[in-house]
């Protein structure tokens, strides 16, 4: 088929690599402009970007879809549909319209559960015990279009928003590839969505990354796991900001917040978890035991979520 793809970051990479290699011909990758990284702040292509034009595939990247020109552009590519996976930008009815067949969106979550911003970060955060990959046809509301595809996989207890991230990449890239497969064929079902189980993911808060003691061990690890690698859980040792980005359940009480062992072990509402993985600031994310190396921190110390 004749197909836009619309993506931007790494979890995107995938998803276009699968459709190039199914012989479909891509019209136009549209991402998000280069942004301003490194210390140097020199522009970066995007994942997405950097990718496309290693395939040697045309890429467009408006600021927007406000302008009537850019609506035209899209229109006159005569496409058959379009593939849209964490682009970043609102697609306005016009665009989602002008396909033959629509446009169709991986979304990293069970719909119609976390529907939103952040489904991989709030489905670890919330404990679920799965998620999952849906391909959805998109229409004017957030998350709301009919689902065609559904993979699933479990939540591990070590899972965290990084690895689930790259896991369910792995599996909405050929499971995008069949329903555009099936699309072709005429045979895509289309399942709308119920109103039970509505649930959204709000996109993750700055204020959410200070570490709270003061809540059970189980809800502090899962934040933890959560917002790893990004933004990272935080707290203040010595006046030093640092990230956990890694943390398990383990036995121990105590002050909230107070080390409890020589391992890393920290006490919380009810309950310890034990630091499996941290980060300095300015510095790479190291084993526990590497931290501890350069930063010994005895029993008794406090580890502060203020800063």
């Amino acid at each position: 088929m004749r197909l836009a793809f619309m993506g931007t970051p790494d979890f995107a990479v995938p998803v276009l690599d699968a459709l190039h290699g199914a012989g479909h011909e891509i019209a136009a990758v549209y991402t998000q402009p280069p942004r301003p990284a490194g210390r140097g702040k020199k522009p970066r292509p995007s994942p997405v970007m950097a990718r496309a034009q290693a395939l040697g595939l045309p890429v467009r990247h408006p600021a927007n879809f406000r302008e009537e020109t850019e609506r035209a552009a899209f229109a006159a590519l005569r496409l058959d549909a379009a593939v849209v996976v964490a682009y970043g930008l609102l697609l306005p009815v016009p665009v989602l319209e002008a396909p033959r067949l629509g446009c169709f969106n991986l979304h990293a979550s069970l719909l119609p559960r976390w529907r939103g911003a952040a489904p991989i970060q709030r489905a670890i955060m919330a404990g679920d015990a799965e998620t999952g990959a849906c391909v959805m046809r998109m229409e004017a509301g957030l998350d709301t279009g009919p689902v065609a595809l559904t993979a699933r996989t479990p939540i591990r207890p070590e899972d965290t928003a990084g690895s689930l991230h790259d896991r369910l990449a792995a599996l909405g890239a050929p499971l995008m590839a069949e329903a555009m497969a099936r699309l072709e064929a005429g045979d895509l079902p289309l399942t709308p969505q119920g109103e039970a189980g509505v649930v959204y993911a709000a996109k993750i808060d700055k204020a959410e990354a200070r570490i709270d003691w003061t809540r059970p061990a189980a809800e502090v690890d899962r934040a933890i796991r959560g917002l790893s690698p990004f933004p990272g859980a935080w707290f203040m040792l010595g006046g030093e900001r640092v990230k956990a980005l890694l943390s398990a359940p383990a036995d121990g009480s105590g002050p909230p917040g107070t080390v409890l062992d020589n391992a890393l072990t920290v006490a919380c509402g009810g309950g310890a978890v034990r630091l499996l993985r941290l980060q300095r600031a300015g510095g790479a994310p190291m084993a526990a035991e590497e931290f501890l190396r350069g930063r010994p921190v005895a029993p008794g110390e406090r580890l502060l979520p203020e800063g």
